[in-house]
């Protein structure tokens, strides 16, 4: 393995976390721009249509996987601009 991706792994690490809150921050905001004042829905909340679970759950899926790459793309950018090399 080399070294710039035994370096990164802890910064991948701490990256992935930062990436999980933005996209939840980015999420709540969403669903309430869609109109919904509650929170989300889970899968097996009883007064919530079918409809509205999976729109729920794929508009967060959307929005994590496009937060996930855009912050480990930004990570890997920077590492090559600090380090000269790609960590992947």
């Amino acid at each position: 393995m080399r070294a710039a991706k035994i370096v990164y792994k802890p910064v991948g690490l701490a990256l992935g976390a930062i990436s999980g809150m933005l996209a939840g921050a980015v999420f709540k905001k969403a669903w309430k721009v869609l109109g919904h004042d509650g929170d989300a829905p889970d899968a097996t909340d009883e007064e919530r249509t079918w409809r509205e679970i999976l729109l729920a759950a794929t508009l967060q899926g959307a929005i994590f996987a496009g937060v996930k790459a855009a912050v480990d793309r930004a990570g890997a950018t920077a590492t090559r601009g600090l380090t000269g090399t790609w960590p992947g």
